[in-house]
């Protein structure tokens, strides 16, 4: 029950930020109203069904799964009542072009026994660099990742460690350092794909993605990730939160320098003490706030930000099943370095690809109709800055990639398919609000990390914060949960008498 004196926390944006953020600040006892643009939750974590298949539209690669136990816990609730999180091994099959193969795994063994038959001489290599990445870890993730970068001297403070640890080197550039072999350097150097970064620059730091995985290990949650949406969908109605869905925010109201209301689309206007954006925040700035209140992050300003590349993305059926398919394949082109320049800085469409392979069906067969497989094949590509007519591509793109995969990995496909759906930068754009079509925000380079992304609280207008891919720490599943951790440290605690308190958690279920 809402008293007068409590305090009203407006959330814009249904991804897995924004609905950590909504549990986040109920559990400090502010009344809390979400409001999502599209008709479920999720954000890019979305979910669609067709022809008896169940696809995950966006991130499956489920890390640092504490993160959810902490969540839950901060109502006095257990992860185990609401998501069956399992095991993934490999954590990612890589297949290059001369159809060699390397299982990246958590077992370190596994990988030295994988690395001597790559290379012998670099055994030891690895080794360091697993060091490398294990103190990158330490330092970038575990004393960083869920603090505040608002000022200059925020960075000063993490500067000698990030020189030290070589911070200023690529991802790719510091696995050369210990790895010789070039499939090897791929396999160790691809991660920062999965946050929207090109490996050739963005910085070394994102190297702790390897430590992360190696550490706590990859997941996938049974039924989905979807399962997991829902899971945090249902613990949001328990504790009280406001959901809207089909509600995009149209304005976000300021006075006197301070967030007093987000209106929506509907002509809605919801009052506000405070809001947390997890709406792109490139998109909130330009689109949602007037220019009159945006002295740092003017429409210039905004523009000039390096943008991370976008996906085409393929959901696909089969009437048939592909045992010899890992949970999650990487699948190398023939070219590395300059097909990472054509989606990044040449911006063109390349006639050759790397793809990534999700089969979630190896892990979780109720995901499709008996007998058949469910997959989605991404295939990273640049974003809407690059001016591809993809009304006139898209067809075409897609064939490409589909005849790829029956040629070479897939064998059947053409004549097994049965379902199809695909989707390309427009759809980051148009459905998910993305700015320029960017399927990770802004690029993670060294000038766009920490102190140097959108600030999870706004130089420009009081009261407003930031969670999300665009945010300290970054993009992927841990990095926008983090980033709603950092709200802890800026949104004010609310005395005592002024909480709102949160029911127990009696009404939490099994999903057993």
């Amino acid at each position: 029950m809402a008293t007068p004196s409590s305090q009203h926390a407006v959330v814009v944006g249904g991804g897995f930020g924004g609905l950590a953020a909504a549990i986040r600040l109920r559990a400090r006892g502010y009344r809390v109203t979400l409001v999502e643009a599209t008709s479920q939750l999720g954000g890019r974590a979305s979910v669609f069904k067709q022809d008896g298949f169940t696809f995950d539209a966006g991130p499956t690669v489920i890390t640092a799964p504490w993160l959810f136990d902490e969540l839950f816990a901060l109502t006095g609730r257990r992860t185990e009542d609401y998501i069956d999180l399992v095991p993934v091994d490999p954590f990612y099959r890589v297949v290059y072009p001369d159809r060699s193969v390397f299982d990246y795994v958590g077992d370190e063994e596994r990988i030295l026994a994988q690395i001597q038959r790559f290379n012998p001489g670099d055994v030891d290599g690895y080794l360091k660099l697993a060091d490398h990445a294990r103190r990158i870890f330490e330092a970038g993730y575990v004393k960083l990742a869920h603090v505040p970068f608002d000022n200059v001297s925020d960075m000063l403070r993490a500067a000698p460690d990030m020189l030290r640890l070589e911070n200023y080197r690529s991802v790719y550039g510091l696995v050369s350092k210990y790895i010789q072999d070039e499939r090897l350097r791929q396999a160790f150097s691809f991660q920062p794909l999965l946050v929207g970064g090109n490996p050739f620059r963005t910085s070394s730091i994102y190297l702790l993605i390897h430590w992360l995985e190696r550490k706590w290990g990859v997941f996938f949650a049974r039924g989905g990730t979807t399962a997991i949406v829902d899971a945090l969908g249902r613990y949001l109605e328990e504790i009280g939160v406001e959901v809207h869905l089909n509600a995009p925010a149209a304005e976000i109201e300021v006075q006197n320098g301070q967030v007093k209301a987000v209106r929506t689309e509907g002509g809605k206007r919801i009052p506000c003490d405070l809001a947390v954006c997890n709406a792109d925040p490139s998109t909130v700035y330009m689109r949602l706030i007037d220019p009159r209140h945006r002295k740092t992050h003017s429409d210039r300003a905004v523009e000039r930000k390096r943008l991370s590349m976008s996906l085409f993305v393929i959901y696909f059926g089969t009437r048939k099943t592909y045992e010899h398919v890992a949970h999650h394949t990487i699948l190398l082109g023939p070219r590395y370095r300059e097909l990472l320049e054509d989606i990044f800085e040449r911006k063109v469409l390349a006639k050759d690809f790397s793809l990534y392979l999700h089969a979630p069906t190896r892990t979780d067969p109720s995901l499709a109709p008996p007998g058949c497989e469910n997959f989605y094949v991404l295939s990273p590509v640049p974003n809407q800055r690059s001016g591809i007519d993809w009304e006139r591509e898209h067809e075409r793109y897609r064939d490409r990639i589909l005849d790829a995969l029956d040629q070479t990995y897939l064998h059947g496909l053409r004549d097994n398919l049965a379902s199809v759906h695909s989707v390309d930068p427009r759809y980051f754009e148009g459905h998910l609000r993305s700015y320029g079509g960017a399927a990770f925000g802004i690029e993670p380079t060294l000038t766009q990390s920490a102190y140097f992304r959108y600030h999870n609280r706004s130089e420009d207008v009081g009261n407003l914060y930031f969670v999300g891919a665009s945010t300290h720490p970054g993009a992927g599943v841990p990095g926008v949960l983090g980033s709603a951790k950092v709200l802890d440290h800026v949104v004010p605690d609310l005395p005592r008498a002024a909480r709102v308190p949160v029911p127990s958690s009696g009404a939490s279920q099994s999903v057993a």
